[in-house]
C-alpha cells in the first residue's frame, strides 16, 4: 500500500501546484543526496498502484541517527528548497523525522557557519514541516485503527491458512502457524479470529500458568467432537507470563509429546510483506496521502508534527509524538508484566478483537452455561454475500454462550414459512468463517405474502427473537414484520438486522458484509485486465460493476484500481461530461500513458449503457486508442471472504447477539416476551467511528425506496479524490479533512461502542 500513498502524495502535491520530490532509499538517500532526491512529474507514479513494496525504496539508515548525518540531510534539502517532508514508515522512522524537525533551526545555523548555505537561506527555509503516514504490517502504532499494509498482510496469512486447512482436513493434522509481530500480536489475533483458530499466542496477552494442560485438553476435545484439524497461531514475539518466549517449535513438541497428534509447523516469514496490496490498503493509502498533503499545506511552526490516520471510517490527524509515546508505553507495560494495561493501550479495536476471539473460540461445558429458555432464530435474506457464514457462526456461538437455544432458518423468509428451521449447535458452525456464499441458503423473497405461515412457525418453534443477516431485502423484511405486529403477537419480539450485501446499499451503515470481498475481486480483475494490454498499442477498458443503483463498488473500485472515470447513478452525467472524459483520455494517451480504465455501475443511466459508452469511446478514440469492454457479473458475489469481511461479520454479529440478550431481559414479562416499540426492531450499522443500533422505523426517512439506496452516502465525498488522482481539475472539499486531535486513552465505557 506504500505505493498508493506515494502516488496520492505526488498527484495531490502537483494538483495544489507544489513541486514534489522523491527521496530514494529512505533517510540514507536524504543523507547521500545527489540522484537520490529527484523532482517528479504526474506520470512518474503511473501504474504503481498495484505494485507491492515501495518503488522509491526504503532502507534502515545508521548515519541519520548521528547529528552529522542529519546535518548533511538538511543541507541536501535546503539546496533544493524543500521544507515539507512526508514520511511513510513505522515508529522509528517517524521519531527520527520529529527529531530532525526539532533540530532543523540549529542544523541550518551550523550549515551557515560552515559556509555551506548563506544567511538568506537560513531565514527563507527557517521551518521544516513534517507529516507522517504509518506503514507497518504489524499494525503496532497507537492512535491508528489500521496502518498501511496491515490488511494486505492479513490477505497473505488468510490465503495460506485457507490452503493449509484443506490439507489438514484430509490428513487429520495439527498445524502451528507462526506469523509476524515481534512486539504486537495484531496479525496473529485477527487471523485467529478470521479462521477460527483453536489457540492463539500473542505478546500482549500471555496465557495463564498451566496453559500447556488447558491447550491440550482443548485440542483433544475438538478431536473428540469430530473436528479433523487443529490450527494454532503463534506471533513471533509470543511470551508466557514470565516473559519467556513461546516458540512455534515448542508448541509443536508439546502437542506431539502429550497428544501424539501429527503436527507440522509453518513459518510464514516475509511472505506477509509481499504481494499485491488489497483494495482496502490502496483506498486507505490514497485517502491518507491526500490528507497528508492537506496537513502539510496547513502546517505552521506552532503546530506539532502530525500523523494522518484512520479512526473507524474517519480520517484524523494526531500529534506524532503522542502516538509514539503511547506506542512505547505498550512495550513498557509488557516488559513490566502489566499485560491488561498493554491490551488497553493498544486501543479499543484491539481489545474488541481479543474479547470476541475469547468469546467464540472456547465453548464452556454445558453445566457452566446459563439457561435462559429463549429460542433465537438466525436467517439469511437477499443475495449471497461473502462473510455471511462468519456472521452466522458468531451469532450461534454467542447465543449459546448467553444461554439461548439457537435455530437456523434455511432459505430466508420463504424457507421460514415452509418450516425449514432446525436447532443448530456450537460444533455445527465450525469452519464456517472461510466459506463464501451462504451455507444456510438465502432468498430475496419478502415476508409480506407469508406472514401467517411465518407467525405459525414462530409460535410452533417458540421463537423469542430474530436475527436477520442480509441486504436491502432484509431491511424491507424487518419493516414488513414490524408493521404486522398489530395483527400478529408472534412478531412482538426483539429483531435485529446485520447488513450483508456486496452492493453496500443498506441505510444506517457505512459498510456491509461482503462489499470488501467484492471490491477486492473488482480490483484484482482490473489489475489483470490492465496487464492484458501491456505491450499492445494504447487501450481503454470499459468495465461494468454490480451494485443495483448504488455506485459504491464502481466508485471505490475506480479508486483502488486507478481508473480514469466511474459513472454512477448518484452523480448524474450528460453527453458533455462523456465527451470531456473521452477528450481527457485522448490527451493522456498522447503522453507516455498506455492504458485507460473506465468503470460503470450497472444502473447508472438507462440510456448511456455499457455498450453505448464503449461505442462512443471507440469512435472518439479512433487513431489514438482502441476499446474493450468487460461485464464482471456474478463473480463479484462469490469467492472466499476477505479478512475484513470475516472479522467485520464476526464482530458485528456477536454485538447484535448481545443486544438481543439485553432486549430479551428487558421485554420479558409474566413468563413471555412482549416487545412492540420501535427500538425493539433495529439495524446494527457502522457509522463513522462507532457501531450503532438504529430502529428500522427511523431509517425510513433516510432511504430512497425506489432506487434502494440511502439518501446520503459517505463515500460520495471521495469522488473528487478519484478525479484528482486521475488528473481532472476539480474542487476538493476540505471541510471533512481531519482536525488535529489528541490520542485518547479509551475508558472501559467507550470500548463498548467498538471500532472495527
Amino acid at each position: 500500500g506504500m505505493n498508493a500513498a506515494v502516488r496520492a502524495v505526488v498527484r495531490m502535491g502537483i494538483y495544489v501546484k507544489a513541486k514534489v520530490y522523491f527521496v530514494y532509499e529512505g533517510y540514507q538517500g536524504m543523507v547521500d543526496g545527489g540522484d537520490n532526491i529527484v523532482e517528479v512529474s504526474w506520470e512518474s507514479v503511473s501504474s504503481i498502484l498495484q505494485v507491492g513494496g515501495t518503488v522509491i525504496g526504503s532502507a534502515r539508515c545508521k548515519s541519520f541517527r548521528t547529528r552529522e548525518g542529519r546535518l548533511q540531510a538538511a543541507c541536501n534539502l535546503v539546496q533544493r528548497g524543500i521544507t515539507n517532508l512526508c514520511v511513510i514508515g513505522g515508529d522509528g522512522s517517524l521519531t527520527g523525522a520529529n527529531l530532525f524537525r526539532e533540530e532543523w533551526n540549529g542544523l541550518l545555523e551550523e550549515l551557515a557557519q560552515n559556509g555551506k548555505i548563506d544567511e538568506e537561506a537560513v531565514k527563507k527555509y527557517a521551518y521544516l514541516n513534517i507529516v507522517g503516514m504509518v506503514g507497518s504490517i504489524d499494525n503496532d502504532f497507537c492512535g491508528t485503527d489500521m496502518t498501511i499494509g496491515t490488511d494486505s498482510a492479513l490477505h497473505r496469512i488468510i490465503e495460506v491458512v485457507d490452503a493449509i486447512m484443506t490439507t489438514a482436513q484430509s490428513h487429520q493434522r495439527t498445524f502451528v502457524l507462526e506469523v509476524m509481530g515481534r512486539h504486537c500480536g495484531y496479525l496473529a489475533l485477527v487471523s485467529a479470529l478470521a479462521c477460527g483458530a483453536d489457540w492463539v499466542f500473542i505478546p500482549e496477552y500471555p496465557p495463564e500458568e498451566g496453559w500447556e494442560d488447558s491447550m491440550c485438553v482443548k485440542l483433544s476435545e475438538n478431536r473428540a467432537r469430530k473436528k479433523r484439524l487443529n490450527i494454532i497461531i503463534v506471533a513471533e514475539g509470543a511470551i508466557d507470563c514470565h516473559n519467556k518466549p513461546i516458540t512455534s517449535e515448542k508448541v509443536k513438541d508439546l502437542v506431539v509429546q502429550r497428544l501424539g497428534f501429527d503436527t507440522r509447523v509453518t513459518i510464514l516469514g516475509h511472505v506477509q510483506r509481499g504481494g499485491t496490496p488489497s483494495a482496502f490498503d490502496r483506498i486507505l493509502a490514497s485517502r491518507m496521502g491526500v490528507e497528508a498533503v492537506l496537513a502539510l499545506l496547513e502546517a505552521t511552526p506552532a503546530t506539532p508534527a502530525c500523523v494522518v490516520s484512520l479512526s473507524g471510517n474517519q480520517a484524523v490527524r494526531l500529534p506524532l509524538m503522542e502516538c509514539v509515546q503511547m506506542t512505547q508505553e505498550v512495550q513498557k507495560a509488557m516488559d513490566e508484566g502489566r499485560f491488561l494495561e498493554a491490551v488497553k493501550l493498544r486501543g479499543r479495536s484491539f481489545e474488541n478483537n481479543l474479547n470476541t476471539y475469547k468469546l467464540l473460540s472456547h465453548k464452556k461445558p454445558d453445566a457452566e452455561l446459563p439457561k435462559t429458555n429463549f429460542n433465537v432464530a438466525v436467517l439469511n435474506v437477499g443475495a449471497p454475500a461473502a462473510g455471511m457464514n462468519a456472521a452466522v457462526r458468531a451469532a450461534v456461538r454467542v447465543g449459546i454462550t448467553e444461554g439461548h437455544k439457537m435455530f437456523a432458518v434455511i432459505d430466508g423468509f420463504e424457507g421460514f414459512s415452509r418450516g425449514k428451521i432446525k436447532e443448530i449447535s456450537w460444533g455445527d458452525v465450525g469452519g464456517w468463517t472461510g466459506q463464501g456464499g451462504s451455507i444456510l441458503g438465502t432468498k430475496r423473497t419478502l415476508p409480506a405474502k407469508y406472514l401467517e405461515k411465518i407467525a405459525d412457525q414462530m409460535r410452533t418453534n417458540n421463537i423469542s427473537a430474530l436475527m436477520v443477516i442480509g441486504g436491502f431485502e432484509a431491511y424491507l423484511g424487518l419493516l414488513e414484520l414490524s408493521a404486522a405486529r398489530e395483527k400478529y403477537d408472534e412478531f412482538c419480539v426483539p429483531m435485529v438486522m446485520v447488513p450483508a450485501t456486496v452492493s453496500n446499499n443498506v441505510p444506517g451503515s457505512d459498510f456491509s458484509i461482503g462489499a470488501d470481498t467484492a471490491l477486492n475481486t473488482i480490483t484484482d480483475t482490473c489489475d489483470r485486465i490492465k496487464q492484458s494490454a501491456s505491450g499492445t498499442k494504447r487501450r481503454v477498458f470499459i468495465i461494468e460493476t454490480m451494485g443495483g443503483y448504488c455506485g459504491y463498488l464502481a466508485n471505490m473500485g475506480a479508486l483502488a484500481a486507478g481508473a480514469d472515470a466511474a459513472y454512477i447513478f448518484e452523480e448524474q452525467f450528460d453527453i458533455r461530461e462523456l465527451q470531456a472524459n473521452v477528450e481527457h483520455l485522448t490527451e493522456k494517451m498522447k503522453t507516455s500513458i498506455q492504458r485507460g480504465l473506465v468503470l460503470r455501475n450497472e444502473n447508472c443511466n438507462e440510456n448511456y449503457t455499457t455498450d453505448f459508452i464503449y461505442q462512443l469511446y471507440s469512435e472518439e478514440g479512433k487513431g489514438v486508442f482502441d476499446c474493450r469492454k468487460n461485464v464482471l457479473g456474478h463473480m463479484q458475489q462469490g469467492g472466499a471472504p476477505s479478512p475484513f469481511d470475516r472479522n467485520f461479520g464476526t464482530k458485528i454479529s456477536a454485538k447484535a447477539m448481545q443486544w438481543i440478550s439485553k432486549k430479551l431481559k428487558e421485554t420479558y414479562r409474566k413468563g413471555k416476551i412482549f416487545a412492540n416499540n420501535d427500538d425493539s426492531v433495529c439495524l446494527l450499522g457502522m457509522r463513522r467511528r462507532n457501531l450503532v443500533f438504529q430502529p428500522v422505523a427511523e431509517l425510513k426517512t433516510e432511504t430512497d425506496f425506489v432506487h434502494r439506496i440511502p439518501k446520503e452516502q459517505w463515500w460520495l465525498k471521495l469522488r473528487p479524490l478519484m478525479k484528482i488522482l486521475a488528473k481532472y481539475k476539480t474542487s476538493y472539499d476540505v471541510s471533512d479533512s481531519g482536525q488535529l486531535e489528541h490520542v485518547a486513552m479509551h475508558s472501559p465505557k467507550e470500548v463498548e461502542t467498538g471500532a472495527i
